[in-house]
């Protein structure tokens, strides 16, 4: 099946000429959105991914029409080739469902993979130089004198754990693991 989707970022402006064209390249299913593509939130976007299968074609006016950034448009390309859908561009005029056309996708895809893995490098030694400097990522711990006052709220039975995490200002997981480990060393003495 052949899956257009068209795009225009205002509700003032027009999907004629995307359509016009979409139509012209024999589109037998069509996804209109007016929202800005910055937006997160693309319902006909959504659908659309959510409808097309392995062996359609997907054709759009334009890259620009179908992501938000770079890296969401690299993202979407990357998971349409690995559901065996081809694109088409009209405006960049790639075409998947040739040879030229696989190998752009393929360095595309190539792309997305060395950001996504120059991203996980930064962020790792970003961590590093951060525990060099004695700062350790994560959430702060919890004082002690607020977890012995939840252990004291719990023993009294007069409070809901949610009441306690509220009074405390503990989280529940630092709760019961705290009440863990008391009954962990209770069971060993």
């Amino acid at each position: 099946m052949i899956i257009g989707y068209a795009r225009v970022s205002t509700a003032d402006q027009n999907l004629d000429r995307q359509l016009d064209n979409l139509n012209a390249k024999g589109c037998e299913r069509i996804f209109k959105e007016k929202m800005t593509g910055t937006s997160s939130a693309r319902p006909e976007l959504e659908k659309m991914l959510a409808a097309i299968r392995k062996d359609d074609t997907l054709v759009i006016d334009s890259f620009s029409r179908l992501s938000r950034s770079t890296k969401d448009l690299l993202e979407i390309i990357d998971n349409l080739d690995k559901q065996g859908v081809s694109i088409i561009s009209l405006k960049e005029n790639l075409d998947t469902t040739t040879a030229t056309g696989k190998m752009m996708m393929t360095m595309l895809s190539a792309l997305s993979q060395f950001e996504r893995d120059l991203i996980s490098e930064r962020t790792k030694d970003g961590l590093k130089a951060a525990r060099a400097r004695g700062r350790n990522g994560g959430r702060p711990k919890a004082k002690e004198s607020k977890i012995k006052q939840a252990m004291k709220l719990y023993d009294t039975k007069t409070m809901s754990i949610s009441e306690i995490t509220t009074a405390t200002g503990i989280s529940t997981a630092t709760l019961y693991r705290y009440l863990k480990q008391r009954e962990d060393s209770a069971l060993q003495s």
